[in-house]
């Protein structure tokens, strides 16, 4: 599928994405629009899958699940290309990380289904029109050791979002984001790493960290490359998701999938 004619700025992003005009990461195309994570499965797997996601909705808010074989999101982007629209995508086999394409039209499979789940970076322009930084020099993508509930073969720990900021951003950050509930909602933690297993060392997405500045404080989101560690747990002969930051644009506002 095509946006034959862009009309909006996510329209547009997904248009530059596909013509690989823009190949780099998503954070900050078309603000105000949803991210989401993007997870492909065969349809074999896709009910656990859904319940996985259904228990542990923090991590996995789920937007939708497309039709088996579709590669379009008929719901929240018609006309996009699920195996295009992406610019960076992971694909597993057996739990081993394999491959990381720039498209999926040569690994499509006519049994796939696709999820789209929610992504914190949806809220950073509302985070911004609040005077708090959004600087991605201060967000990461960790595993924690916070324990997801199991569902069939899916599994694992819970992947985190860390951002710096004030302890009078933190509050502030805090009841913004809860009003966002598609897009992992409010914080799951504030304070020491240490207390959920933060992996400072090895962070999954964003610069070497360095020590913590002492006017600011870690704020921890879940985040939707959970999966991916699900993934590795399931031993699926095949399982493709987004690379981390490299997220699937909508055309929802996320004003409009957001609380009063």
């Amino acid at each position: 599928m095509r946006d034959s004619c862009p009309s909006n700025p996510a329209q547009i992003a997904r248009s530059q994405i596909r013509s690989s005009e823009h190949t780099g990461i998503t954070y900050g195309l078309a603000p105000d629009y949803v991210q989401c994570n993007l997870v492909i499965l065969k349809a074999k797997h896709a009910y656990e899958f859904l319940v996985f996601c259904q228990r542990n909705q923090r991590a996995c808010p789920v937007l939708e699940v497309t039709e088996t074989g579709s590669y379009e999101p008929k719901r929240i982007a018609p006309q996009a290309d699920l195996r295009t629209d992406l610019p960076k995508y992971n694909v597993f086999r057996n739990g081993k990380l394999t491959e990381c394409p720039k498209d999926l039209c040569a690994l499509w499979e006519s049994d796939f289904v696709s999820f789209l789940i929610g992504s914190g970076i949806s809220f950073d322009a509302t985070l911004s029109r609040a005077g708090i930084s959004v600087d991605r020099r201060h967000r990461w993508v960790l595993r924690s050791t916070i324990p997801t509930d199991a569902a069939g073969p899916f599994r694992g720990s819970m992947v985190v979002t860390m951002r710096w900021m004030s302890h009078q951003d933190a509050i502030k950050a805090t009841q913004i984001t809860a009003r966002f509930p598609f897009n992992h909602g409010a914080p799951i933690h504030i304070g020491s790493p240490d207390q959920i297993g933060a992996d400072l060392k090895n962070p999954l997405h964003g610069p070497e960290i360095g020590p913590i500045p002492t006017d600011q404080i870690p704020v921890f989101w879940a985040c939707g490359v959970t999966p991916q560690v699900a993934a590795e747990a399931a031993k699926l002969d095949i399982m493709i998701t987004h690379a981390p930051a490299h997220g699937f644009i909508t055309d929802l506002k996320t004003n409009d999938v957001s609380l009063p």
